[in-house]
């Protein structure tokens, strides 16, 4: 029994802050059911409290769907996603960076399911709030952009993933620099798919036409 159950019950907010830190430590370890068990304590009491604590229980949501990912256990993943989605719905703005947040998280599991319409569905969601909350020339909406030219790539649409990497790299470059391992992720992913898309055209000299700025 931990302290917090001790002093506070095992109903109290603050003891299912503490299951959730325990259960993140398991999770770092890589003792996915150990987190699993830990989550569902702190979810047990989220979901006896007030309304009040609706947000701590979207959170503790989106922490079951990470473990669930890890583990590849993608349904799963995606049905506690949704459950957080649902609740970041009633408490919080519909254009809220966090609902950005899991609908890019969504995306990536129907992206690694190979379910590309859905991904880019929810990535589009993703990016009306990021180029409206954060702006078009924020890190979080390059990332966006990132992923969305990730799906069209590994489709073979070389030309639309591309498109997107060209919207993506000038605004790292230009907010994190070049040699940001961000910045160089991107770039290492045009240039594979540059590379995919047989263009005759050196990649420098087609950089030069397309991305004169990347140039000064």
């Amino acid at each position: 029994m931990t302290i917090n159950e001790r002093v506070l019950g095992k109903e109290h907010p603050n003891t299912a802050t503490n299951y959730n830190n325990i259960a993140l430590i398991y999770k770092n370890q890589g003792n996915y059911d150990s987190a699993l068990e830990y989550y569902e304590k702190a979810l047990a009491i989220h979901e006896k409290v007030s309304g009040k604590e609706l947000p701590n229980k979207a959170i503790t949501y989106n922490n079951i769907a990470l473990v669930y990912k890890n583990q590849g256990n993608y349904d799963s993943a995606l049905e506690y996603y949704e459950k957080a989605l649902e609740i970041k719905g009633k408490v919080l703005d519909k254009e809220h960076p966090s609902t950005a947040t899991t609908y890019n998280n969504i995306a990536l599991i129907h992206h690694e399911q190979g379910n590309y319409k859905s991904a880019l569905e929810y990535y589009e969601k993703a990016l009306v709030i990021d180029e409206k909350v954060s702006g078009k020339e924020h890190p979080s909406t390059a990332t966006t952009y990132n992923n969305i030219a990730g799906v069209y790539g590994v489709q073979g649409n070389y030309d639309s993933a591309l498109e997107w990497y060209m919207k993506s790299l000038p605004i790292l470059i230009n907010v994190l620099g070049f040699e940001h391992p961000s910045t160089k992720t991107v770039f290492n992913n045009m240039a594979i798919t540059y590379e995919k898309s047989r263009n005759p055209e050196p990649l420098e000299e087609w950089l030069r036409k397309n991305l004169p700025e990347l140039f000064g």
